[in-house]
C-alpha cells in the first residue's frame, strides 16, 4: 500500500473542500472496498477522506410512509433496526446476509451504494424500492443512479449522503450466493407497492442492477411464478469462473420465482 494523507473532516464542507483540493482523493466509508483495492495496489490515493466523524450521516428515521437511511449506516444496523424490520422486511433480510460478521460491522449501506459493485446486493432494493439516493448536493432517482460497472450517477468530488426508501406493501429478498466471498451470482429484490405493483430488480447477473420489466407485466396481471416467460430483455450477463452467462440467466428465473413466490405467501 502506498504512502496517504488520512484526513478527518467533521462536516460536509470541511470533506468536499479537502476532496478538491487533491486530484488524488478519495472518500472512506467503511472501508470494505476501498481498503482492499489500497492493498492490491489498483488505486493509490495520496489523500483518504475518513467520513465517519461526520454527524448525522448514520440515522434510520421513518417519516411520512418513507424510511431515510444515512449513508454511514453500517449493514448490521440495517439488518437489525426495527423500523426497517417492521416496513423493510426484504431490506433487512438483505443487509443481514452481506459478507461475514466483520464485514457487516464496518461496512456501509452508502459506501456499497457508491462503489456499485455488479454484484453487491443493495442495488436490487434500491431499484425495487424506487429509492431517492441523496447527496451533498442532490438527490438523484434510483432508475438514474446506476450507469454502468462500477459507474453511477455520482459526480467528481459528490458524496452521497443517505437514501430515502419508499414503503411497500412487502418485500423480500434471495440471493444465490458465491460461498467463498458471499457477493451474489444473482440476487433479486421483490417488492409490491400498495397501489399492487409489482416490482422484480436484478443483481449479480450483469454488468449493472436491472428490474425485468416481463415478470413485473406478469404479476400485474394476476400471474404468478410459474407465468414467466423463459426470455427477458436485460444487459449483457456476466461470464467468469462462478457461472456462464446461461447460467446466470437460468438462476434469474430461478431466484425470481423464488423471491416472488415467498412475497406472495407473506402477503397472503
Amino acid at each position: 500500500m502506498q504512502p496517504f494523507e488520512l484526513v478527518r473532516p467533521k462536516s460536509l464542507a470541511e470533506a468536499h473542500a479537502a476532496f478538491v483540493a487533491d486530484d488524488e482523493s478519495r472518500y472512506l466509508a467503511g472501508g470494505m472496498s476501498l481498503i482492499p483495492t489500497m492493498k492490491l495496489g489498483l488505486v493509490a490515493p495520496s489523500r483518504v477522506i475518513d467520513l465517519s466523524l461526520i454527524p448525522n450521516l448514520s440515522s434510520i428515521v421513518h417519516e411520512n410512509d418513507t424510511i431515510a437511511i444515512g449513508a454511514m449506516a453500517k449493514h448490521c444496523d440495517v439488518a437489525r433496526n426495527p423500523i426497517i424490520n417492521q416496513y423493510l422486511s426484504g431490506l433487512s433480510l438483505l443487509a443481514g446476509g452481506i459478507g461475514d460478521r466483520q464485514v457487516r460491522n464496518r461496512g456501509t449501506i452508502g459506501g456499497s451504494v457508491a462503489n456499485n459493485d455488479p454484484a453487491a446486493c443493495y442495488p436490487s432494493a434500491i431499484l425495487s424500492l424506487d429509492a431517492t439516493i441523496y447527496t451533498n448536493f442532490r438527490q438523484v432517482e434510483a432508475s438514474k443512479f446506476f450507469l454502468g460497472l462500477f459507474e453511477t450517477a455520482l459526480r467528481d468530488g459528490e458524496m452521497l449522503t443517505g437514501l430515502r426508501f419508499n414503503v411497500p406493501k412487502g418485500s423480500h429478498y434471495v440471493k444465490f450466493h458465491q460461498k467463498a466471498s458471499r457477493f451474489a451470482l444473482v440476487g433479486v429484490f421483490a417488492s409490491v407497492t400498495n397501489d399492487q405493483k409489482w416490482r422484480v430488480a436484478v443483481t449479480g447477473a450483469c454488468s449493472h442492477v436491472f428490474r425485468v420489466r416481463e415478470y413485473e407485466g406478469v404479476l400485474d396481471a394476476g400471474g404468478g411464478p410459474q407465468d414467466f416467460p423463459d426470455e427477458f430483455a436485460s444487459p449483457p450477463m456476466n461470464a467468469d469462473i462462478h457461472g456462464s452467462a446461461d447460467y446466470r440467466r437460468h438462476l434469474v428465473r430461478v431466484i425470481s420465482s423464488r423471491a416472488v413466490g415467498q412475497l406472495m405467501r407473506s402477503l397472503a
